[in-house]
């Protein structure tokens, strides 16, 4: 959908692309192709994207549409109409998602995997659930009677609710809410297996099974349960007080999150009208939210987590993470850094590298100091263990904490208090700009510092789903520019200057525009000119306006993007020239890579960096050229695998296309599948 209103060229809203992108998810969760617990796997993911893109952007929309005040009726007008749009995409999804859950369930029956309710159970099943019940369950479960609930503001949103309707002949109707303690009981119930089948349940049948004796004892000849959720506003309240420090601030703030405004409510369509009237009114919802009828079933994000039963089969094959021939010899990592860069693809590559040579400065002696960003982490974090480490063996440890990361702030809070109390200098980023540059620097002690950039998150986790590059290199011309970084976040109103790094959001948009440009210049020169990019989101006025400039002046502008896209492309005289495809496969993509002609110069950058507002003008963000041969090569073989991807490559045109991506090749073509064969092929001819 082009936004002509506002924009003199053909521009997709993000909010809108947004959703195009998580349709994408849907439609690999209905390939038959994909094994079946994959496709559950995606719909999970596409439920959990969902509630997020609610809780965050959709809340946005809503408080602008309700604005106070005069002049701010063309806002108020957009966010409404907006508003609308999305509901109605919605809508249109969510049929098509029902039915691609149906069509799993029927596929895993084909398979011997039942899911049953509590009325399918067989006497075995019944005793199984009632004993597993009494014993691990009916601990976490705390009903509350409705009518002693003020409201919903200070429960928690995201969870699943039993609404509880409970009669007798000689007694009142009551009411009652049950929170299903799904964070300590799991989601899933694996059952006795039934005449060769396996059996799983819900965790909300579970309950409903055991609802007799969780009431027992009080006159009810009939209960009934009716699940909802709610989704509420995940919008943050900052205290400005003075006198409270950064960390004291966020998690208030984060706390204050459970106080949120309910903008969306999901529900079982055969709760009865007057039982669900009583629910709404608890939960206080003004006229533009949504309200849904659905099925007995919410929160399918818990797909992800759905047990496997030992059934390989119905998954893809695993592909083991790949070890560097360096990672297997006891050689120093410091020292094989400073020989030459070196680098790892994950999960291609195992991200045990980076671990390593953290882990390996923290004892070196030939290491003064580590500096390193951090945006999320694990859980059970080895890159903080490492740096705990480094500073008990007296370096002098810097870790910058991003407090904002959204929905990991408790997270890192317990991490910075961790570092803290182990003498770690932490620094909560500049104020203002969130701090999402991937960055880390070892100093050494008469030696070359060394440097380490990426593209993802310092995390353990992440690397063994997301795509992200990692470079380690102790070339000075990037290393310097990384202190630099480090010196801007410690004093960011002193001017600095970068000889080699692109960062935001000092010069990083002027750096993008001047090599678009210059390839507009050579292509207009009758000089080749190309532009290959692999990316998360475009959706930067600017930047989606300069693309059109390269398109309409030969430029070959070819890109791989996963999310957000604000591009129209293939329009007569604008984007002829521009083609744009997203991968949605086993991994997630998520690296940012960037591939200029420069007139056979060939300039390659890896960075944090999406060009998004935020990215370019309201974080701290790196994107560093790569230097070295051996790893420029193999980032332009990867955006250019991206680009080849006729199996997963769906076309982005900004009208919600689900086709898959024609290319030249003459066989099927699947980028992921592709590069992990490379990089097997690569490590088994360096050992023989």
């Amino acid at each position: 959908m082009s936004d002509s209103a506002n924009y003199s060229f053909p521009y997709v809203n993000r909010d809108v692309s947004w959703m195009y992108f998580n349709h994408r998810i849907l439609q690999e969760a209905m390939r038959p192709e994909v094994p079946p617990l994959e496709r559950l796997s995606f719909l999970g993911i596409y439920s959990n994207n969902l509630d997020e893109f609610f809780r965050v952007r959709m809340a946005t929309i809503s408080r602008i549409a309700m604005m106070p005040g005069k002049n701010l009726s063309h806002e108020r007008n957009k966010a409404r109409q907006l508003f609308s749009e999305i509901t109605e995409i919605d809508s249109v999804f969510t049929k098509e998602y029902g039915k691609s859950i149906a069509d799993v369930e029927k596929i895993l029956a084909d398979n011997n995997i039942l899911i049953l309710n509590e009325t399918q159970l067989s006497e075995e099943q019944k005793h199984y659930v009632k004993c597993l019940f009494r014993e691990e369950i009916s601990g976490f479960i705390s009903p509350q009677w409705l009518d002693k609930l003020a409201e919903f503001s200070r429960e928690s949103d995201d969870r699943i609710y039993l609404a509880i309707e409970l009669s007798g002949n000689e007694k009142k109707a009551e009411h009652a809410i049950i929170q299903l303690p799904v964070e300590k009981c799991g989601r899933f119930i694996t059952l006795p297996a039934e005449n060769g089948k396996e059996c799983v349940m819900y965790l909300d049948d579970a309950v409903r099974l055991a609802l007799p004796m969780i009431f027992s004892g009080m006159g009810f000849d009939r209960i009934e349960a009716y699940s909802f959720k709610f989704t509420k506003d995940a919008e943050m309240e900052i205290d400005n007080d003075l006198h409270v420090g950064p960390l004291e601030k966020i998690a208030k703030a984060v706390r204050s999150r459970k106080k949120g405004a309910t903008l969306r409510v999901i529900y079982d369509e055969k709760m009865p009208e007057q039982f669900l009237s009583m629910i709404m009114k608890k939960l206080r919802l003004d006229k533009l939210d949504t309200v849904k009828p659905s099925g007995r079933y919410h929160n399918h994000k818990d797909f992800m987590s759905f047990p496997t039963l030992g059934r390989t089969d119905l998954k893809y094959p695993k592909w083991k993470p790949l070890v560097k021939p360096e990672l297997k010899s006891s050689e120093s990592l410091l020292k094989l850094v400073e020989e030459k860069d070196r680098f790892v693809h994950v999960p291609y590559h195992t991200f045990d590298y980076v671990v390593r040579l953290l882990q390996e400065a923290a004892v070196s002696k030939n290491v003064k100091s580590i500096k390193i960003t951090l945006y999320r982490v694990a859980r059970d974090s080895k890159i903080i263990e490492a740096l705990i480490s480094a500073a008990r063996n007296g370096k002098k440890v810097t870790a910058v904490v991003e407090l904002l990361a959204r929905f990991d702030e408790s997270s890192n809070i317990h991490w910075a208090r961790k570092m803290q109390d182990a003498g770690i200098n932490v620094v909560f980023g500049v104020e203002g700009l969130k701090v999402h540059s991937k960055i880390a620097l070892i100093g050494m002690k008469n030696l070359k510092n060394i440097a380490i950039v990426g593209t993802g998150n310092f995390h353990e986790g992440n690397a063994k789903v997301y795509t992200d590059y990692f470079i380690m290199t102790a070339n000075p011309a990037i290393t310097k520019d990384v202190a630099e970084v480090f010196n801007f976040i410690k004093r960011p109103y002193k001017p600095v200057k970068y000889m080699n790094l692109l960062v935001s959001p000092n010069h990083m948009r002027n750096c993008f525009k001047r090599l678009i440009d210059d390839e507009i210049k050579n292509s207009k020169n009758g000089k080749p000119a190309f532009i290959h990019i692999k990316i998360n989101h475009i959706t930067d006025e600017e930047m989606v306006a300069r693309l059109y400039e390269a398109s309409k002046a030969g430029v070959d502008v070819r890109i791989s993007v996963r999310g957000n896209c604000s591009l129209v492309t293939g329009v007569k005289d604008v984007s002829e020239n521009i083609k744009a495809s997203g991968i949605i496969d086993r991994y997630l993509e998520h690296s940012r890579l960037f591939h200029f002609h420069a007139n056979g110069e060939d300039k390659v950058f890896i960075g944090s960096a999406d060009w998004m507002p935020r990215n370019l003008d309201n974080r701290v963000e790196v994107v560093a050229p790569v230097l070295d041969p051996e790893a420029k090569q193999d980032v332009i073989n990867t955006i250019g695998f991206a680009l080849r991807d006729n199996v997963k490559a769906r076309i982005v045109d900004g009208k919600g296309s689900l086709k898959i991506q024609s290319t030249d090749e003459n066989e099927p073509f699947r980028s992921q599948q592709r590069l992990y064969e490379r990089y097997s092929d690569l490590l088994s001819k360096s050992s023989s």
